[in-house]
């Protein structure tokens, strides 16, 4: 598959309204002798036909084409504003785009490594203060003991 370009700049109307004028005639004409692929780039100044052809003499036949060459006469700088050339638009160099290159691990982004000395935390305890640990506040009086303690019950009365 070989890319062709059609470079067209403004002059003296725009070349987005040249596009209007014969872009469908263009196309038409690309497909019907055997275009593989085309498009349209639209730029500040001016508009690019990209087409693709399996050979160089399909482009040739192409080319022309009584309503391609009509259509290039037309563009609105006939002197300056017209390029026609091999490979896609602009500056790309080269006759076939690059394929992309497949991405290592299906894409996936590589995980940071596990930390060599991991932090272990040890389980949480409950922790007793002493009385008096924290300053601003006074230590708690102790608890009377419980009733229900035999020594509570035999403390009060008298042992008979």
């Amino acid at each position: 598959m070989e890319w062709w370009s059609i470079e067209v700049f403004n002059g003296r109307f725009s070349a987005a309204r040249w596009k209007d004028a014969h872009g469908e005639a263009l196309v038409e004409a690309a497909l019907t002798n055997g275009a593989v692929d085309w498009a349209w780039h639209e730029y500040r100044w001016g508009v690019v036909l990209e087409v693709a052809f399996t050979d160089e003499p399909q482009w040739e036949r192409f080319y022309g084409l009584p309503a391609v060459q009509a259509a290039l006469d037309a563009t609105p700088d006939p002197v300056m504003g017209l390029v026609v050339h091999r490979g896609r638009g602009g500056s790309s160099g080269t006759r076939l785009p690059r394929r992309p290159r497949p991405l290592a691990g299906a894409g996936a982004v590589e995980l940071p490594e596990p930390d060599p000395d991991p932090i272990q935390e040890e389980p949480l305890a409950p922790s007793f203060l002493e009385p008096g640990f924290y300053d601003d506040r006074p230590a708690p009086a102790p608890d009377p003991a419980p009733l229900s303690e035999p020594a509570a019950r035999t403390a009060g009365l008298a042992v008979r």
